[in-house]
């Protein structure tokens, strides 16, 4: 709710890592990992922001920001094979009015 993440080894209760206020503050309503490159997370915030994370660019901040204008996105999905190497990647935003949008995600972000 304060807009912290923390990532978790199974096998331990406390964190590897934590980035407090990685939102600005702002809740977080979705995270998910990329399905293509397992470095990367995608964070939604309450704000419809979409915070790109590359653990292997940078383990401090978001590599990337993209504010969602007009409306709020209410939920976020990742689209995408991982079982194939071609670095095609989506999001499906879900907006409050029942609108869905897919965005494809730059390749960097993608490929394996």
């Amino acid at each position: 709710s304060d807009g912290s993440i923390r990532l978790h080894q199974m096998t331990s209760e406390y964190p590897l890592m934590q980035w407090n206020d990685s939102t600005n503050g702002q809740p977080i309503i979705a995270l998910q990992w990329a399905l293509t490159r397992p470095s990367v997370f995608f964070v939604l915030d309450a704000s419809s922001n979409i915070y790109i994370w590359d653990l292997l660019e940078n383990d401090l901040l978001p590599v990337a920001k993209q504010t969602i204008p007009s409306e709020n996105v209410v939920t976020m999905a990742l689209l995408g094979e991982p079982e194939k190497t071609n670095g095609l990647l989506g999001i499906a935003l879900a907006k409050e009015s029942g609108q869905i949008d897919i965005q494809y995600v730059k390749k960097k972000w993608a490929l394996p």
